[in-house]
């Protein structure tokens, strides 16, 4: 059992670090200049072939850069180098953090001081275009139920643009560095989600809230959804931490079949 989980180990190392060298190579385009704002990368496959990587190790590269919010992807267009707002450096805050023990429920009182009353800013300054960008995200995570790493995809990028939506970019800054920092620790919890529906739903409601321009019925919704998330990361942290010893087989039970999702 300690050598499955040692290659279980291994191979999530292996793949953080597959992550890691897309994600240091997509920062060195942008640094020389490479490719701006607004520019788009070069497809997939001449991607994959310069890192020799392969393509699956590649998206999901793509896919934490895009919840970082640094690319965005469009159905049928390509990906390219987000031109929001810049995001403070969440590696900072991570440092921050180890050095000052910040609390998980610390990070989530800031981040409910902050985002319900950008989700009120939201209401009443969310253009037509925020507002069909987060009716894709909702349907979306809706489509993804079943993948919790998609589904978490999606989750940021829709509180991502309740951020733009409220019009100021220094909170939206503050946001991009609280939202990356979460997904990033979020990234290796959410497998144990057990109910992604309840989280949709609660979108939902915040989605409408916005899309009718109610900030009251705004703060109020997003600060129920990020009560309830908090609860939810919880329990799939402590989850994470009993999987080990729960997933051990016994003596005659055949060997499960793990197959990547």
């Amino acid at each position: 059992m300690k050598k499955e989980v040692k290659e279980i180990n291994d191979e999530v190392t292996g793949h953080s670090q597959l992550t890691m060298q897309v994600v240091d190579h997509v920062r060195a385009l942008i640094s020389s200049g490479e490719v701006h704002p607004g520019d788009r990368l070069p497809p997939e496959r001449e991607l994959a072939r310069k890192l020799k990587i392969s393509r699956s190790s590649l998206r999901a590269g793509i896919g934490f850069l895009s919840a970082m919010g640094v690319l965005k992807s469009r159905h049928g267009a390509g990906t390219f180098v987000s031109s929001g707002p810049p995001a403070l450096d969440s590696s900072s805050l991570s440092v921050l953090g180890a050095l000052h023990g910040f609390l998980p429920w610390q990070m989530f009182e800031a981040r409910l001081v902050l985002e319900s009353n950008v989700a009120a800013l939201a209401a009443e300054r969310a253009t037509d275009e925020h507002i069909a960008e987060l009716a894709e995200e909702v349907a979306e995570m809706y489509a993804a139920l079943t993948d919790p790493q998609e589904y978490l995809i999606h989750d940021v990028r829709f509180h991502r643009t309740i951020a733009r939506a409220s019009g100021n970019p220094i909170l939206g800054a503050l946001m991009e560095t609280i939202t990356a920092n979460l997904y990033e620790y979020r990234s290796k919890t959410v497998v144990n989600a057990v109910d992604l529906k309840e989280s949709a739903e609660m979108h939902r409601e915040i989605y409408r809230a916005i899309r009718s321009h109610n900030p009251t019925q705004a703060r109020v919704t997003m600060e129920q959804h990020l009560n309830l998330a908090r609860i939810a990361q919880a329990s799939e942290a402590e989850a994470a931490t009993q999987a080990p010893k729960s997933a051990e087989p016994e003596a005659s039970t055949p060997e499960p079949t793990i197959t990547s999702s």
